[in-house]
């Protein structure tokens, strides 16, 4: 298999920042991720991270401060300023152990909700920009209408018409905004010094001010589908509560808090699974087909009645 320039250099980097020197060494470079937006690789305990073509760096300076600047919730850089290689930003970062996929009986719904309720009653400082969920939100949907026909398609993009503008990144988000990760999803949790400290969030690039129900909808959208089990649901929720999260009600139906940031994810995973198959030229698989559906049942029911039937 041929290595592209920026994986092959991305690695050297992640050495050296690894071992100071540039002199070999017997450990072997990981690559975590190579997708057109990062590019991540592992050298020992260093992790070297090529952030998405045109990432502004008057963006992501914020994003890493704070991120230093709250090292008990989210995994610290290394380094406080990105390099370039081959017109990326590149940051450095320790390793963390993630979360096994094949141990879903271990995921950390309470150390994620915890996390979470810690970063939103955090005041947001001078200079954070925007949250860019739903940004990322409408970049899906784009992404799906280019790809041409689908049977799916009506019924994702007329439940993404049907959410506010705020939602599909037409206006701003509803104030007051909290400090956001922006992408959350158990991907997103480490454990930091690997292999059993405390979890940590990771990945700044979709971090800054915005509505905290946002941050709750992923997992909130899959309990809606029947895609994540209520007691997980629950264990998420209640350790959200009780670190004083500002997201929903500190008790009782948390619903019309979420409402809409749940169909929007749904819509979000829903066109990226659509677009996916479509390119592979099969068929939607339960999941998929499930998400589907549920953008269906959406655009029948006004957002501010779901809260009577969403779940």
């Amino acid at each position: 298999m041929t290595v592209h320039p920026l994986l092959a250099e991305l690695a050297l980097r992640a050495g050296a920042r690894a071992h100071r020197t540039v002199t070999a060494c017997s450990c072997r470079a990981a690559t975590l991720a190579d997708r057109p937006d990062a590019t991540v690789v592992r050298h020992a305990d260093t992790v070297a991270k090529a952030h998405a073509p045109g990432t502004d760096p008057a963006a992501l300076a914020p994003r890493l401060a704070l991120a230093a600047g709250l090292p008990d919730v989210l995994l610290a850089p290394l380094a406080a300023t990105p390099a370039e290689l081959h017109g990326r930003l590149v940051t450095f970062w320790p390793y963390g152990d993630p979360v096994d996929p094949a141990d879903p009986d271990a995921a950390p719904w309470e150390a994620a909700g915890a996390l979470l309720a810690r970063l939103h009653r955090i005041p947001a400082p001078a200079g954070l920009p925007p949250m860019r969920g739903p940004a990322k939100a409408a970049h899906a949907v784009a992404r799906l209408t280019a790809a041409g026909p689908h049977p799916a398609v009506a019924a994702v993009v007329g439940a993404w018409r049907a959410l506010p503008a705020w939602a599909r990144a037409e206006a701003p988000m509803p104030e007051p905004g909290a400090v956001c990760h922006g992408d959350l999803h158990l991907g997103q949790l480490v454990r930091h010094p690997a292999p059993d400290g405390p979890w940590r969030l990771i990945d700044v690039d979709d971090l800054g001010v915005g509505l905290p129900a946002w941050d709750l909808a992923r997992p909130a959208a899959w309990y809606a589908c029947g895609l994540l089990p209520p007691d997980e649901w629950t264990r998420f929720l209640d350790a959200y509560r009780a670190g004083g999260g500002p997201a929903v009600p500190a008790s009782g139906d948390p619903w019309a808090a979420l409402d809409v940031a749940a169909r929007a994810l749904t819509v979000q995973t829903a066109a990226r699974a659509v677009t996916k198959s479509a390119a592979q030229g099969r068929s939607l698989d339960e999941v998929e087909q499930c998400l589907v559906d549920a953008c269906a049942r959406m655009g029948s029911v006004p957002p501010q009645l779901a809260a009577d039937s969403a779940k």
